[in-house]
């Protein structure tokens, strides 16, 4: 079997060895509750508060700001729940490009609470429309919850956070900032951006699966979505993930002392790619601000519709290419995009491709190789 060809990071990234060295000592010797007044708690204890403290550093917040959770999914879940039963927020104001993570719980909470959700305008290159978001701000004056993503994960764009926040805070609303395609791939100061939560993923950024954060900002009081213990000082009850949480930390520490190498190798791959498919194949678009204000691990790209095309995505898995059409939080199903419906783009056959620092132009040489026989 030929070796396969990985294109997929934003759906996931492989792990770092740097990052499972970390992490073994958490599965074998030190394996004690982190709630135990014992050696063995205390030690698995300090591991948790260091890595708590090293996460809180890199992104400018207080260590009593940033709480480990099992991923972007509970994170997020967690701060829009809050933000409805706990914050006084009586409509949730986000937009049709949101990970269903922020769609589907905003519907639920619409329905379970009958309170309204508004979606932004988004402008033709799929950013956000910041004019409309004001306007949806100023007609009412009933407390608003803005749940907005940083870093598209289908197309790439970003949001200009700090501008959000700053309306958010204008007009007395809560933020919400989905963050966890750019945790570890763009630099947050929570120091200089209103948000009051944002969430983050270690398994985007070479880290382990099952671990994320979720950083609440200490002027916002919230009850937690977990019941049961006193874990995470209060705000999320369960024996703590210790290894994943070591893992998070180091996978975050090791992105920020590569970001400026990886950003440039990246966006390089990025870019040649860009450049060989316009050259090769005609008719191909690309979706999204993607040689603008995007995420340098993201192009998301239309292909001209036609008998080959359409089995575009089976064919490369064949060939052993690993893309994606979308989200690969869907369970698998191939239901297309609701970010693509949503930027108003099905007259192509869509497919995200997604880079980290382990691609090489010699793969981009071979899928393109491929792409003139599939295309």
């Amino acid at each position: 079997m030929a070796s396969r060809i990985y294109f997929d990071n934003a759906a996931t990234t492989s792990i770092d060895p740097v990052v499972l060295d970390a992490m073994m000592p958490f599965f074998t010797n030190h394996f004690g509750n982190p709630s135990s007044i014992y050696s063995y708690g205390r030690e698995t204890r300090n591991a948790i508060e260091k890595s708590r403290k090293s996460v809180s550093e890199i992104l400018s917040a207080h260590p009593s700001e940033i709480f480990f959770t099992s991923g972007g999914t509970e994170s997020s879940n967690t701060a829009i729940n809050a933000a409805i039963r706990d914050l006084g927020c009586t409509r949730i104001i986000t937009s049709k490009v949101e990970h269903h993570a922020t769609l589907h719980t905003c519907v639920f909470l619409s329905h379970k609470y009958n309170i309204p959700v508004e979606y932004v305008e988004l402008l033709p290159d799929g950013h956000i429309d910041l004019n409309d978001l004001e306007k949806k701000l100023v007609s009412s004056s009933s407390k608003a919850l803005i749940s907005l993503m940083h870093g598209n994960n289908e197309i790439g764009n970003i949001t200009d956070i700090k501008h959000v926040g700053q309306l958010a805070r204008k007009h007395q609303a809560v933020f919400h900032a989905d963050t966890v395609q750019t945790v570890g791939h763009f630099p947050i100061n929570l120091n200089t951006t209103q948000v009051d939560f944002i969430t983050g993923s270690a398994h985007k950024i070479h880290g382990p699966k099952g671990t994320g954060i979720l950083y609440v900002n200490s002027s916002t009081q919230i009850s937690p979505l977990l019941h049961g213990g006193g874990q995470e000082r209060n705000m999320r009850a369960g024996t703590e993930n210790i290894y994943g949480i070591v893992g998070f930390a180091k996978a975050l520490e090791l992105s920020v002392v590569h970001h400026q190498s990886d950003y440039t190798y990246i966006s390089n791959l990025k870019e040649y790619l860009r450049h060989s498919l316009i050259e090769k194949i005609n008719g191909v678009t690309f979706n999204g601000d993607h040689a603008g204000n995007s995420l340098y691990t993201v192009l998301n790209v239309g292909f001209p519709k036609n008998e080959k095309s359409e089995m575009l995505l089976l064919n490369l898995d064949v060939n052993n290419i690993c893309v994606s059409g979308g989200s690969a939080c869907s369970s698998g199903a191939d239901q297309g995009s609701h970010v693509i419906q949503a930027i108003g783009n099905n007259d192509k056959v869509n497919v995200r491709f997604s880079f980290s620092r382990l691609n090489t132009k010699e793969e981009i040489d071979v899928l393109m190789k491929l792409l003139l026989d599939l295309v």
